[in-house]
């Protein structure tokens, strides 16, 4: 009966709002600190717990399980490669990042290039979340608890109506967290959905394999390994939507820009407690995302050999699918309201984000330098009530928008995010990058894009981003070369937090690669899976291709860098020449 699932949905739902208030009415939100990174007192588990309910959203419960569905465990590369750009972060970025003691991504631009760098790029967060993040939470969200509690059939209004609804109550609660909770509140709100998480995400295939039996789950997994054995095949060719040959170029790229510089998801690693506490959350969110394949890609196979191709209206409706079909009553309540916690994590996470890059890199350095802790805070709470309300107007419009749009706008966010990553990368292992070189390389970068998605347009984004990534970063090497900054960089030790790394840190991100090996080769022709298709000389081609463009690149960076200390050692012995220099 309905008033079963209602009913553990507002439990489950109330308990994470009560506890999550609880845990912070002692938390002091009237410091940027305070407000924006937690106090800087986040642990271990709470950071991995934030980072992995931040990552996921009805768009991956869904869509991933409903690309499985369409075509195969290939998909999975967007969650089980995801591990080794967490290691960069571990031990690369969240190092640096610490000891700058800086509260966004554009703040250690300005720290390392310049002003207006900051604000370049701190628009350019903006403008993604406004524009197509946000509005497709809570559209994609709207559509996943409509299609639970069958809102549009119990209530009799158009699904435009519903989805408006429901986005304007994700949106109010969701405002409710973000400001007058602050970072911690979601994170621990976060960290609470992530146990329902596991439990209700695991519990699906679980059910849905026993379903694949006729009620017996020896059965239903000899059928999954039998029935159909390319579907379990996650070695994708040239023709796939994630072909090997790019697992480590142009996916990894992508996942570093993700996990190591989108400001949504690293600002729960910068209200870290200490280096140690960050490493431990980002490593066991790695360790998490290897699994993630079970519950985000697998169900969408077990739904392929339950419904048939041709069983569901599309293979979107995969999830929702399983969900109604396998679950119990009242364990269908909790599971939405573990899903209405995915939803309302991505919402949170992209709105705290937000307004901590509006109020900290915008309105402070543009509008009042000498605002005050509470007048900062007072803004923040300001823009995010008006984000979010745009947001929910936008939403409901998106039914209109032609199908695939969210994949298309994933793709453009390529327009900006290599650029980012690139910066951030060539300003952490040089000293003599200009502040002009990111300034170039983002036109460079939006035209050479643009022209791909014009020229060729049916080549795979991440072929493209394979190039481009190097590519950037040879732009700003150059660019250094040519006209090098007068002074060399040095990265500013802000001593916020101690920068001790976890000791078992290496021990535990070899035993995560393992691990993803692992799962790679359980789902491989050499493992469970079939290839149904051959693979074609030229995408090794393109991936030795790419990987001596990668290395030439950084040939030149380091013979460009190593000249530059020459020179430096030798102005340090020639009073004469470091008087010419100057």
């Amino acid at each position: 009966m309905m008033w079963v699932i209602v009913s553990s949905f507002l439990i489950y739902t109330v308990f994470v709002a009560w506890f999550s208030w609880y845990k912070t009415r002692e938390t002091d939100l009237t410091s940027s600190d305070g407000y924006f990174l937690a106090g800087r007192s986040l642990t271990g588990i709470v950071i991995a717990g934030s980072l992995i309910l931040t990552n996921l959203s009805t768009e991956q419960m869904v869509g991933l399980n409903g690309q499985g569905f369409g075509e195969s465990m290939v998909v999975m590369a967007w969650e089980v490669t995801s591990p080794i750009a967490l290691i960069f972060m571990a031990f690369i970025f969240l190092p640096r990042y610490l000891k700058a003691g800086i509260s966004t991504i554009p703040d250690f631009l300005e720290q390392r290039y310049d002003l207006r760098t900051r604000q370049i790029v701190s628009i350019l967060f903006l403008l993604g979340y406004a524009v197509a993040y946000l509005p497709t939470v809570l559209y994609s969200g709207a559509l996943v608890l409509d299609s639970i509690f069958s809102l549009s059939s119990i209530s009799g209004t158009s699904q435009f109506t519903t989805v408006m609804i429901v986005a304007l109550a994700i949106g109010i609660i969701g405002c409710c967290y973000v400001i007058f909770g602050g970072l911690r509140a979601c994170a621990i709100s976060d960290t609470i959905n992530g146990v329902g998480l596991i439990i209700g995400g695991f519990m699906i295939p679980f059910l849905a394999l026993v379903a694949l039996g006729g009620g017996n789950l020896v059965d239903g997994v000899d059928k999954l390994l039998h029935a159909n054995p390319a579907k379990l095949n996650a070695i994708g060719n040239h023709e796939s939507s994630v072909p090997w040959t790019v697992l480590l170029t142009g996916l990894l790229f992508n996942n570093l820009f993700y996990w190591c510089t989108n400001q949504a998801i690293i600002q729960r690693t910068l209200g870290a407690k200490n280096l140690a506490e960050g490493q431990k959350g980002v490593l066991y969110a790695g360790f998490f995302k290897i699994f993630g394949a079970f519950f985000l890609v697998l169900p969408g196979i077990i739904a392929f050999l339950l419904y048939g191709e041709g069983g569901l209206k599309n293979a979107d409706m995969a999830y929702p699918a399983l969900v109604t079909d396998v679950l119990p009553l009242a364990l269908s309540g909790f599971l939405a309201a573990v899903l209405f916690g995915a939803i309302l994590s991505s919402f949170n996470g992209a709105l705290n984000s937000s307004i901590t890059l509006f109020t900290l890199d915008i309105y402070r350095p543009m509008f009042k330098p000498d605002a005050k802790e509470r007048e900062l805070v007072k803004v923040g709470r300001i823009f995010a009530g008006g984000l979010a309300a745009v947001a929910v107007i936008v939403a409901p419009f998106i039914i209109f928008a032609p199908s695939g749009l969210y994949y298309y706008l994933q793709e453009m966010f390529g327009f900006y995010n290599i650029p980012i990553i690139a910066m951030v990368v060539v300003g952490f292992f040089s000293k003599h990058v200009p502040s002009s070189a990111p300034k170039i390389t983002i036109v460079v970068h939006i035209i050479v894009y643009a022209l791909s998605k014009f020229f060729l347009g049916n080549v795979n984004f991440l072929y493209v981003l394979s190039i481009l990534f190097p590519l950037n970063v040879f732009v700003m090497v150059l660019v250094g070369k040519l006209r090098p900054r007068s002074t060399a960089y040095e990265l500013y030790d802000s001593k916020k937090v101690d920068l001790t790394p976890w000791k078992h840190a290496k021990v535990f991100s070899v035993f995560i690669l393992v691990l993803m090996i692992g799962v790679y080769a359980f789902f491989s022709p050499i493992g469970v899976a079939e290839t149904s298709a051959e693979y074609s000389p030229m995408s090794f081609i393109f991936m030795l291709g790419t990987l001596i463009l990668i290395g030439g690149v950084f040939w030149f960076w380091r013979n460009t860098n190593r000249k530059q200390r020459k020179e430096e050692n030798q102005a340090e012995f020639n009073p004469s020449l470091k008087q010419s220099s100057l």
